[in-house]
This record gives C-alpha cells, structure tokens and sequence, in this order.
C-alpha cells in the first residue's frame, strides 16, 4: 500500500453530496457539510431496512441494519467527540438496538452454513446436523421475538426524527459560521475539520492496536472478539477518509476488510461451538440423545481445530505482518490538509 507519510484530502465526486447546501455557486464544499451528509445517508438507510428487519425473514437486512448503525455511530462520534446530553442517549439507542439482534444475527449465520452442509449428497454425521438445526431454528425464533419485544421500547422513529433534527441544526450552524456569523458553535468551525478527523484517527487506531497487542498475548475469545469490534471501528472511519480521496485509504480498507474477514471466520466458529456446546449440555438432552450428542462432541472438536487456523492466520497479518507497520506508518503520520 502507499504508506506516504503526506497525505491531501480533496472532496471526492460523489453523488450522496449533491443535494448539500453551498453558500454559492463558487463556494467550496464544506467538510463538514459533507459528514453530516453521510451521517444522513446511514441515518436514513438504518431506519428504511427497519420494516425489513420487523418481519423477521431477511437475514440480509437485520446484517444491513446493524452494519449501518455501526457507520452512523463512527460518524457521529467524529462530528461529536463530546456529545451532549440528547445525541449521547440516541447514539445509545442505536447501539442498544443493534446489540438487540446480535443474537438473531447469529443463528442467522449458523443456519446458513448448517443448511449449506445439509444440501450435500453425502454428509457426515447428518442426525447431528440436523439436529442443529432444529436447534438453531428454535434459538432463532425465541431470539427474535425478544428482540422484537425490546426494539419496540427503543421508539426508532423517535430517534431518526430527533437525530435528524439535531443534525440539521448543526449544518445551519456550520453554514452561519462559514458566512462569518460568530454565533456557528464550536462543533460547526470548518476550520477544525482536519484537527478533529486527524485527533478521531489517533484515537481509533491506538484503540485497535492496543487490542491487536493484548491478542498477542493473551489469545482468549474475549479478546480476539475485541479485536473484531475495534477493526470494525477503525474500517468505517477510514471510510470517511476514503471519502475525501486520502491517499493510502483504500489500500488501508483492503487491509482491515482481510483482518476482518479472518476474524469473522473465526467469530462464526467460535459462536458455532457455543451452540453446539449449548445444545448437548441439557442433561434431558443428554439423557434422550446420548449418541448424537457424542456426534455433536466431534464436530465440536473439529470446529476447534479450524478455528485455531484461522486464529493462526489473523496473527500473521497483525504485528508480524509488513502490511500493519504500513497501516500504523500511514494511520500514525498522516498530515490532513483540505484542497479546494
């Protein structure tokens, strides 16, 4: 990847902007106008995927959801490192949101690839593997009812409309700043836009190398897990970067989208083995379904073996790797400048 240790930010032709306000025709975009923008764009796509999600039969868009409110959550951290009262308690509903279907997400997956297995003319230990999957199914169900219950209590509605709200305020305040009216709040100063993605990057890349480190030496799946979710916070700001040309984002996304690849593998096994531990561990089960459940103890067994490659794989690419010293040289040494 280019690991320049220089890099310019130049607004990128890009059709989620064109319905942004300009101060004039010759007025270059403001920045900031350009991250709320995208804020939007997840905003509204979060909640058009909600009907979607509320009918309980499309695995994409419960993924699609919980994909989009994590960007909207990177975002709005970016455009309010210090959120007051009411922005920090909606970014709150958003998250508890999607950590609503989390649970839903996952038998999703696990069914996916137990029918995939299924679908084979010969498949090894098939009662066992059928077996899970009526398990699965049941866990999906019970799941996504809870969650339906609990998402309703979040009044989703009420927070893209709050949240729209408050986003529109704040790009009035940037626009009434870049006009030279003094009242535009210390959040709308274009001037501080390279500050604060440059402050935002420090801070998210020292939070996943830190991560990266302690899986080094302490490869618990606790930790790992941690690793995953601080890649995925990394990713999708760099994805802000990569918004505005920054040279070396892309090759940067490519990295972390390999990371993170690896480590969804390996997250899938390792949620795979806990159902499968879950499903033999009831002692009427045990007792009914002696030996399926000894099956079921072998493919455990082999789940762990693979997830131990995987595992392996991701350590190569972190610390070791040349790739990460060009990722932190870049992540650690950019010098942000808006072109006009």
């Amino acid at each position: 990847m280019d690991a320049a240790a220089k890099t310019v930010l130049a607004p990128a032709d890009n059709p989620i902007i064109e319905d942004a306000p300009a101060s004039s025709a010759d007025a270059p975009q403001d920045p900031w106008i350009k991250v709320r923008v995208l804020a939007l764009k997840q905003l509204d796509r979060f909640m058009a995927l909600e009907p979607k999600v509320l009918r309980g039969d499309d695995p994409d868009a419960i993924h699609d959801m919980r994909v989009a409110s994590r960007r909207l959550q990177q975002i709005l951290d970016l455009i309010y490192p210090h959120p007051h009262g009411e922005v920090r308690k909606l970014r709150r509903r958003i998250r508890r949101s999607r950590r609503m279907l989390g649970d839903v997400r996952n038998a999703d997956v696990q069914l996916a690839r137990v029918k995939k297995i299924l679908a084979r003319k010969r498949t090894a230990r098939r009662e066992a593997w059928e077996t899970l999957r009526d398990y699965l199914l049941a866990q999906r169900s019970e799941n996504f009812a809870r969650a339906l219950r609990r998402l309703s209590r979040q009044k989703l509605a009420v927070v893209y409309i709050r949240l729209k709200d408050i986003l529109a305020q704040t790009q009035a305040k940037a626009v009434a700043h870049s006009a030279g009216d003094p009242a535009g709040g210390d959040d709308a100063q274009p001037n501080r836009f390279e500050e604060r993605l440059g402050l935002a990057l420090a801070s998210v890349w020292q939070g996943f190398e830190a991560k990266v480190a302690e899986s080094h030496r302490d490869a618990q799946a606790g930790v790992i897990h941690g690793v995953r979710i601080a890649a995925k916070r990394l990713r999708y700001l760099v994805e802000v970067l990569h918004e505005f040309r920054a040279a070396g984002s892309a090759e940067t996304l490519a990295w972390l989208r390999g990371v993170q690849e690896l480590l969804g593998d390996w997250h899938d096994l390792e949620v795979l083995e806990q159902m499968m531990v879950a499903m033999v561990a009831r002692p009427a089960y045990l007792r009914e379904n002696l030996g399926v459940a000894m099956e079921v103890e072998r493919l455990i067994l082999k789940c762990r073996a693979e997830k131990g490659k995987f595992r392996e794989q991701y350590f190569r690419q972190t610390l070791e790797g040349a790739e990460f010293a060009q990722v932190r040289n870049w992540a650690e040494n950019l010098d942000l400048k808006i072109e006009n």
